[in-house]
């Protein structure tokens, strides 16, 4: 059996690789458009773990990815018991900024595909009657922002969907974990290093290691839905009840739209 990882290349993804091969010795399989440093995420956790890890290239945007995926699967004998759909992509930017192929990219990455990939994948599991899913939400799938419309709907929707499908899979002994993290110390958010090693410091950001060691108890303890850090819980309900002219005053000191009447 393997579990199948998006975006497995780097952060996150690469973290939760190394956490199954280390402290759980499963194999892995690595999905990613990043297909060197794929391949050497590959070559790292065999060496090191002695398990299997088996890298295969795709560009997750494409609409047919999840079919490819799936049909490689079947053709080379792979079944996959644990599915973490954790691919994704983040931007700040005004949406008429925003160029249409961009727009379309995030939609079909957290959205399409990774519906695609529960679909197919799922399937089998209520076969066998075991199976873990992991989907990657968001904290901001709560949040109306400026500057990341595309990002926090995109969350929005892997949120409900997941927690639609936990109640549709759990009668087949599948769980579903929907994961709404905050801040994670990767370079998604372009942020140097001084600022990232700070919001680690004081608890506001998690390192991947960290992140994906707690998202992968509270997996296989079958729950349905979790948002790690303390700091998230009270930032949440803050953020949804800020004012407009609140808002109106943050968005005044952004770059992005200093050149705006607001």
């Amino acid at each position: 059996m393997y579990a199948l990882i998006t975006g497995a290349s780097s952060g996150i993804g690469k973290a939760y690789a190394f956490t199954l091969a280390e402290h759980y010795r499963h194999d892995v399989l690595l999905i990613s458009n990043q297909k060197a440093e794929l391949e050497q995420v590959a070559q790292d956790i065999q060496t090191k773990f002695s398990v299997k890890a088996v890298p295969y290239y795709c560009n997750l945007a494409n609409q047919d990815a999840a079919k490819e995926i799936y049909d490689w699967c079947n053709e080379n004998k792979i079944e996959v018991d644990i599915l973490i759909n954790n691919a994704g992509m983040f931007f700040w930017q005004p949406l008429i900024d925003v160029a249409p192929e961009k727009i379309a990219t995030i939609m079909n990455l957290h959205m399409f595909t990774l519906t695609m990939l529960c679909r197919y994948f799922a399937k089998d599991m209520t076969l066998r009657r075991k199976g873990w899913i992991i989907n990657m939400a968001s904290m901001t799938a709560w949040m109306s922002m400026p500057g990341i419309q595309c990002y926090n709907a995109t969350k929005a929707y892997v949120n409900n969907f997941s927690k639609s499908l936990w109640y549709e899979l759990k009668p087949f002994g599948v769980k579903v974990l929907t994961l709404t993290p905050g801040a994670i110390d990767t370079p998604l958010y372009g942020l140097d290093d001084k600022k990232r090693r700070l919001l680690v410091r004081f608890g506001i950001s998690f390192t991947p290691e960290h992140f994906t060691q707690v998202a992968l108890k509270r997996m296989f303890k079958g729950k349905k839905k979790a948002m790690p850090g303390w700091i998230n819980h009270l930032a949440v309900p803050l953020i949804n009840h800020l004012p407009d002219w609140a808002i109106f005053f943050a968005m005044k000191r952004l770059p992005q739209y200093k050149n705006i009447p607001l």
